[in-house]
């Protein structure tokens, strides 16, 4: 993982998850370092990139959630030549893999929802050799900790993380960081 990424991460473990607007108008006065862009389109998605960067945050995209995008990985060129974006999120391993080509920050998005989700993670992360997993969702502290023992990236950990006791919770079962759209979870 890059040490400039864990750095950012252990200094200021809440990541901001915008997914309008409003959200991104509130992120770029709030203290967060690190964006998930978790909406907009091929045709805005590098202006909002943009005026993130120009806060001086660190832009992740999701590309599954981008409108306009395929679901293959020329997406990531795109983001490549036409956006600053420093990573890219996804939940699909040939994405992370591809990102990685580019020189993208990676974050491999897993949906754990049942015990076969959860032992496909070493798999998935062989695959695509990300610099941080998130686990999504990301208020099971149980489970955290259960990943931590299979694998040796940094968690971060997404979804359903609402309040300060979700927040404290991950982070003690050892999560590095959380990811909310919960704004005020963001100034915590």
């Amino acid at each position: 993982m890059s040490n400039h990424l864990y750095e950012i991460l252990e200094d200021n473990p809440i990541i901001a998850g915008i997914k309008d607007e409003k959200g991104l108008e509130v992120v770029l006065k709030s203290d967060c370092e690190i964006v998930f862009i978790l909406y907009g389109s091929i045709i805005n998605i590098a202006e909002i990139v943009c005026k993130i960067k120009d806060a001086g945050k660190t832009a992740f995209i999701d590309v599954d959630l981008i409108d306009g995008f395929s679901t293959k990985e020329v997406v990531v060129e795109y983001l490549k030549q036409y956006t600053k974006a420093d990573g890219v999120l996804s939940a699909k391993a040939s994405m992370i893999k591809t990102a990685k080509a580019y020189n993208f920050l990676t974050i491999h998005r897993l949906f754990l929802i049942d015990s076969l989700s959860f032992h496909n993670i070493s798999k998935q992360v062989r695959i695509s050799q990300p610099d941080c997993i998130e686990v999504l969702p990301g208020c099971m502290p149980k489970v955290i900790s259960w990943i931590i023992e299979k694998i040796n990236i940094p968690i971060i950990a997404g979804g359903l993380v609402c309040e300060k006791e979700d927040v404290i919770a991950a982070l003690k079962a050892g999560a590095t960081a959380i990811s909310s759209t919960n704004i005020d979870i963001w100034s915590i």
